[in-house]
């Protein structure tokens, strides 16, 4: 991929990538092996403040929840270039996205609101952001998020 390309389309789409995300914990925010990127984490931040904390269902919206899970994807997407040098040249494409839901025992609209991130990274990335995913609902996430996103991506070796 193209890092202007990619930097060019988020400021058509009216977005940019968020400054890349600190650890909060004891890991680091990417890993490495061979051509497989694993991005920790990320839970939607803006101005070091939790995007639409809570739970999903009487507290959290669909759409807000999407949302927060679009900043994910892009945190994600920040510090995946980081690792890679500053520049997403070296990604190739998306290969998976879990996302983590914190939501009420009644809730199941989880894929909808992780199709916020799959939505972002399409827009962004081209048929190279499309990917496998996991949507998943727990009763809790860090810091009262109501988000959490995984990546893997495929860079060049």
């Amino acid at each position: 991929m193209n890092d202007a390309d990619i930097l060019r389309r988020l400021d058509e789409l009216g977005l940019e990538l968020p400054p890349v995300p600190e650890p909060v914990a004891s890991y680091v925010p990417v890993t490495q092996a061979g051509v497989l990127a694993f991005v920790a984490g990320q839970v939607p931040m803006v101005d070091g403040q939790l995007l639409h904390p809570g739970r999903l269902g009487n507290q959290v919206s669909v759409e807000k929840g999407q949302e927060a899970a679009a900043r994910a994807a892009l945190q994600a997407l920040s510090a995946l270039r980081h690792h890679l040098g500053g520049s997403l040249d070296g990604l190739v494409r998306v290969l998976q996205l879990t996302v983590f839901v914190a939501a009420d025992a009644e809730f199941v609209e989880h894929p909808r609101v992780a199709n916020g991130a799959s939505d972002a990274l399409i827009a962004v990335l081209g048929p190279d952001g499309r990917h496998a995913r996991a949507a998943i609902g727990v009763a809790s996430l860090p810091l009262g998020a109501s988000i959490e996103i995984t990546m893997t991506a495929e860079v060049s070796g």
